[in-house]
């Protein structure tokens, strides 16, 4: 419908370009909206100030790495250090609310059964996924966090894919698509319902686990000896990885954001740059021809591999001064140098939204 839209921190993606808006009527393409479904930021303001803050966090970093289980081991499987061996009553409530819905989609397609949705519920993941406190030009502190649909989204995602795939087979137009990956399926058809039910569930997943993951963070931060605070009434919940239905230049459409935050006229959005570089809280101006879309970070320079190769953990260490972080080999793929430029980005959609908070982590979780 009308163009593609592409924000300025677009880079390669599978499926589609990262940072792509596509608008569609009378289908869905799933490898562009993804296996990450639902991915996305939450921040919050507090009544912390930045003097109130110890001169090392790293206390603090390894109570949050405590509270939020992160990262990967066992291949996923039962001893996954990234996932919850036992869910606490939080976790148990959200997930009771999520089941029903589930347990629907999954008696139509039990091949999209992913076995841990519920251990890893409140949980970051890896990848570019995070933690972090930040300091807002005020010197407010701030918690914001980034993560989606984990596990099950994948599974979602990947098994949708595959269905899209066999229907253009079936009809007799996968040779003539440009790309597998283009292929969609068709408006009021059973697995088109069937797809939008089931993405529409992940999606709510990812904010019910960015909500869980943040009551934990303050719940983690309540335990660190800092003075009591609570949270103020700035607070932002925003998908980047999605699909939802939209009205674009006169026409009700499907509008699919593969990493790219809605930014309708007053809006609230996140912009989160590197691990080493600042973020941004901001508000939309509804540009029309962005499909009032904004872009959903820095955006990457060098892939993971071409980071891993590049970048010196010296380097890596000088990047994070002054950040409470993981400085290991492990983490050198997310380094600083591995994006582009934050305010190159920012400047550079200046019409699609406007600034409101500017960010500076002092500490950062990764998986």
């Amino acid at each position: 419908h009308k163009h593609v839209a592409a924000m300025p921190d677009t880079h390669w993606g599978n499926g589609t370009s990262v940072g792509a808006v596509i608008a569609t009527k009378g289908a869905i393409v799933p490898a562009a909206v993804g296996v990450d479904i639902g991915c996305g930021m939450m921040a919050v303001k507090t009544t912390l100030r930045g003097e109130q803050l110890p001169d090392t966090l790293s206390h603090v970093r390894g109570l949050i790495e405590a509270a939020v289980p992160h990262g990967r081991t066992d291949n996923g499987g039962k001893n996954d250090r990234g996932a919850w061996h036992s869910p606490p009553e939080g976790v148990i409530n959200r997930a009771t609310r999520l089941v029903s819905r589930y347990a629907k989609i999954i008696d139509k397609h039990p091949k999209a059964d992913h076995w841990a949705w519920e251990r890893h519920l409140g949980t970051l993941g890896t990848g570019n996924h995070f933690i972090e406190l930040c300091l807002d030009e005020n010197d407010n502190v701030w918690v914001m966090l980034h993560s989606g649909s984990r596990g099950v989204g994948n599974r979602i995602g990947s098994y949708f894919i595959d269905k899209a795939k066999e229907e253009m087979e079936r009809y007799f137009i996968g040779d003539l698509l440009p790309d597998k990956n283009l292929s969609y399926l068709v408006e009021h058809t059973e697995l088109f319902d069937d797809y939008v039910e089931a993405v529409g569930w992940a999606q709510d997943y990812a904010v019910e686990n960015r909500k869980a993951m943040m009551e934990a963070t303050l719940g983690a931060l309540r335990k660190a000896n800092l003075p009591a605070f609570t949270v103020t009434d700035m607070a932002v919940n925003c998908h980047h990885n999605y699909v939802e239905k939209e009205n674009h230049f006169g026409a009700n459409v499907w509008v699919t954001r593969k990493g790219a935050v809605r930014a309708r006229e007053g809006d609230l959005g996140i912009i989160p740059g590197s691990m080493g570089a600042k973020s941004y809280i901001v508000r939309g101006l509804g540009n029309r021809e962005s499909f009032c879309s904004c872009s959903h970070g820095a955006g990457r320079v060098m892939s993971r591999g071409e980071a891993k190769r590049r970048i010196s953990l010296e380097d890596h260490a000088k990047a994070m001064v002054g950040i409470e972080a993981r400085l290991d080999a492990d983490i050198i793929d997310e380094s600083p140098a591995a994006y582009k430029d934050i305010d190159r980005v920012m400047d550079a959609q200046s019409d699609l939204v406007e600034i409101v908070h500017t960010l500076r982590q002092v500490a950062n979780v990764k998986g």
